[in-house]
């Protein structure tokens, strides 16, 4: 996981002191930063924010030696003509929609799916699968009460951090 601070999720105040410590003054881009942190902590919860989902809302199942085909450059998400890998590349788009590293189906029963974080398996979400909706938690923001949760490279560029 990485250890850089601005990977990890924060709360808006430590995000605006930060950014404003670094840099001394506001200036545009700074406050443009900060609107788009702020609007990223407001988005309500979905289940395809942690682990890949069809465009229905369904787990997608991890294909086989997925891990390997993904690690060859030529299968680096820009090509989608590969004939006959057809699910690998829908599960790698739908991994690059994820918000947060690190997230794994601990549980996919009939009415519900809990997730938690591989690096720390006290961090657990569990979502309603008529709504799927997250049980105790309604936006971005409200995972903040946890100290380690890791933003992806998707999530940083929308929001506007260079990585």
């Amino acid at each position: 996981m990485p250890t850089d601070a601005s990977h990890k999720l924060i709360p808006m105040t430590t995000f605006v002191i930060e950014y404003y410590s670094h840099e001394g003054y506001a200036d545009l881009q700074i406050l443009n930063l900060m609107n788009n942190y702020a609007n990223f902590l407001k988005k309500s919860l979905t289940l395809g924010m942690f682990v890949p989902v069809d465009s229905q809302g369904n787990i997608l199942k991890e294909p086989k030696n997925y891990a390997s085909w993904k690690s060859l450059e030529h299968n680096n998400g820009k090509r989608t003509d590969i004939v006959g890998f057809e699910e690998y590349t829908e599960y790698q788009k739908a991994e690059l929609q994820c918000m947060f590293e690190g997230f794994k189906v601990d549980y996919n029963g009939y009415s519900k799916v809990r997730i938690t974080a591989s690096y720390d398996p006290s961090i657990e979400l569990s979502f309603n699968k008529n709504d799927l909706l997250p049980a105790g938690f309604q936006d971005v923001e409200s995972l903040t009460v946890f100290d380690d949760i890791y933003l992806t490279s998707s999530a940083l560029k929308a929001i506007g951090v260079k990585i």
